[in-house]
């Protein structure tokens, strides 16, 4: 909301296990500069476990594969966060929006020197022309918004045709039982596992699994791949890369 205050929509989550009641949220900006602050995403990047780095290694991976853009190309990243993902796309045209301030400051330092456009707000209180990006990435993202499907509409209306979509989440299933396995085991009183608790799960409003994301996202566009990371026998995070439907293409 234009306001960061939110309607009294009586949301849901989706899913079951989320840490936190949408409900209980009367400030989205300051929510987000919370999790910013408490969750410093430069240090989450640079000097979190190696089996952290490891996994997020992966994932940027599979997004820079995923969207493989040309240079010259127009990239959207919703959920900007501190820039960690655009920087990955020099060669583009780049915009990032968030609606943190802590989150913006921390772009603008990590993307100085490329072309980057970075607008404070949500997505729907944007005014972005539709059809205006070749390429959106919405990574690690949609489990914190209050309204998921009003950011994947908005992300349909920018996309243009040909594009691609490239949507990252958490397997928060798998991961609260790996870090509830670590506690009950004792390891997290060794270095590589001693901040088992750090990624602002509670910051996390919706939780689904593999095919529950993927059901949703084909609700807006065509599905056209998946990838895990680390790997398929380990999925801590999904990948889907995404394309207009046929019908969404004129």
């Amino acid at each position: 909301m234009a306001d960061g205050s939110l309607p009294n929509s009586g949301l849901t989550a989706y899913g079951t296990g989320a840490m936190t009641s949408i409900t209980s949220i009367t400030d989205v900006e300051a929510w987000n500069d919370a999790l910013a602050r408490e969750h410093d995403i430069d240090d989450y990047y640079g000097r979190s476990s190696p089996l952290i780095r490891l996994f997020e290694r992966r994932r940027l991976a599979h997004i820079r594969r995923m969207m493989a853009p040309v240079a010259g190309e127009r990239l959207l990243e919703v959920g900007c966060g501190g820039g960690h993902v655009l920087r990955l796309f020099p060669q583009c045209q780049l915009t990032g929006v968030d609606v943190s301030g802590e989150m913006l400051r921390k772009a603008r330092r990590n993307l100085r020197g490329l072309d980057v456009r970075l607008v404070k707000g949500e997505l729907f209180d944007v005014d972005f022309e539709p059809r205006s990006f070749d390429g959106i990435i919405c990574s690690e993202v949609l489990e914190h918004v209050i309204d998921p499907e009003s950011i994947l509409e908005q992300m349909q209306l920018l996309l243009a045709p040909g594009g691609r979509v490239v949507v990252t989440i958490p397997n928060d299933h798998l991961i609260h039982t790996l870090k509830a396995c670590v506690r009950r085991s004792g390891l997290s009183r060794i270095p590589p596992f001693r901040r088992v608790s750090w990624g602002g799960d509670q910051f996390h409003l919706h939780v689904w699994r593999a095919r529950d994301m993927r059901d949703l996202l084909e609700r807006y566009f065509r599905v056209e791949s998946i990838r895990f990371a680390p790997a398929r026998a380990l999925p801590i995070r999904l990948c889907y890369l995404c394309t207009l439907r046929d019908a969404d293409r004129d």
